[in-house]
């Protein structure tokens, strides 16, 4: 990967398109969840710092290319001013007479939010129009918004053909914890990929085979792996019609030397509610009435064995129905341990998801990974292999 980043820019004095990733959730017109904004703060202080006019631009929900006023980017404007602890300007509008008087009237070291990207059907479209109106607001770009790359709309691909590109510290620090995850060289390496379906990662779990030595598999997925190998999973949430992609994994992972790691025991329940009434048993003896829904502590002791013989961890998933107690045990202890290896320097730890990202913050351990990317789509993009437009677009610039 060759990009530019914010050190081959000199900032001062020139207006700064910044592509951020600001569809935080909301209720009653307050943002309730600050994160992305606290994580896209360090560029956009850093380009003010440095004396840029700084204009940010995000999308926010699925207005369809029309005014929605409950999906203005207004009240966000005001919570990255509070994160920021300065004054952040607002304009009506992302494009024309109104962006251009907002960006204007803009003082070197000042700070712009646009209005909503999608009110303009152009912005999913890639409307050439459309991204050319955007970039004549600015001498520079520079794309903060790794969450948003897989999509190839004007704000992420469109605005590179007309300014030079740059990498925001966010999408830097994504694309090198990526890299160094997947393909930086460092082996051993494991994957644990957990979550519900096969189906929805299929592409990921074949790509992983050639970089990775070691593959953990949990969540509902494991059941489909363990139906293939012959063993009863009896109301457990599987996929059937998945079994003969499930054994061709498992053949490619032994012809490449890599090694698949099922869960040994499970924590098993009739009924799938809040502290059901469960039992600890080995994955042969799960009987009829019964759904697989966290891994064991057997298999638990069996993935740290795995974890201390590495050097990174990448992580996507979790390994059981964490969301609902006491169901979330296996996920815990897992997320726990590789927090523990990772803060004595032993292993290095890159996980992404959403779910995950959930399920990390639930064990406490979210500050305690390498990195932890809170991009969905992408994360996932990136780990089938596929070419992220907003990437390339960097490249090429």
């Amino acid at each position: 990967m060759t990009f530019k980043t914010l050190d081959a820019l000199d900032a001062k004095g020139k207006r700064v398109l910044v592509r951020v990733d600001f569809n935080v959730p909301m209720q009653d017109g307050e943002v309730t969840d600050a994160t992305r904004i606290e994580r896209a703060a360090t560029t956009l202080k850093q380009l003010a710092d440095a004396g840029a006019k700084v204009i940010a631009l995000s999308h926010f929900g699925r207005p369809k290319g029309r005014v929605e006023p409950s999906m203005s980017l207004q009240p966000v404007a005001k919570a990255l001013g509070q994160t920021l602890g300065i004054d952040v300007a607002f304009a009506e509008d992302c494009v024309g007479d109104v962006a251009r008087k907002a960006v204007d009237a803009l003082p070197e070291g000042g700070m712009l939010l646009l209005e909503n990207l999608r009110f303009h059907s152009g912005e999913e479209k890639n409307d050439p129009a459309f991204a050319k109106g955007l970039a004549e607001l600015g001498d520079a770009y520079v794309n903060d918004a790794f969450s948003c790359s897989h999509r190839s709309h004007a704000s992420v691909t469109g605005i590179p053909e007309h300014l030079p590109a740059y990498a925001g510290r966010l999408m830097q620090a994504e694309l090198e914890a990526l890299q160094a995850a997947l393909g930086g060289g460092e082996r051993p390496a494991a994957a644990l990929i957990g979550g519900a379906k096969i189906s929805s990662k299929l592409q990921v779990l074949g790509e992983l085979l050639d970089k990775v030595d070691k593959l953990i598999i949990g969540g509902a997925m494991a059941n489909t792996f363990l139906a293939a190998q012959g063993h009863g999973i009896g109301k457990s949430l599987s996929e059937p019609d998945l079994l003969g992609a499930a054994r061709e994994i498992m053949a490619k992972a032994e012809a490449k030397g890599v090694e698949i790691v099922l869960p040994m025991d499970g924590v098993v329940a009739e009924v799938f509610e809040p502290n059901a009434e469960c039992r600890t048993t080995k994955v042969e003896e799960v009987g009829d009435a019964e759904m697989i829904l966290d891994v064991g502590p057997a298999s638990v002791i069996n993935i740290k064995d795995k974890l201390e013989s590495v050097k990174v961890l990448l992580w996507n998933g979790p390994m059981g129905a964490f969301e609902v107690p006491p169901f979330d045990a296996g996920t815990t202890d897992v997320a726990k341990a590789a927090a523990v290896l990772t803060q004595q320097g032993k292993l290095k730890t890159v996980a992404g998801g959403g779910d995950t990202v959930a399920a990390l913050a639930h064990a406490g351990v979210l500050e305690k990974f390498s990195y932890v990317s809170t991009a969905g789509g992408a994360f996932l993009e990136w780990l089938e292999g596929k070419t992220l437009p907003g990437v390339a677009a960097l490249e090429a610039s």
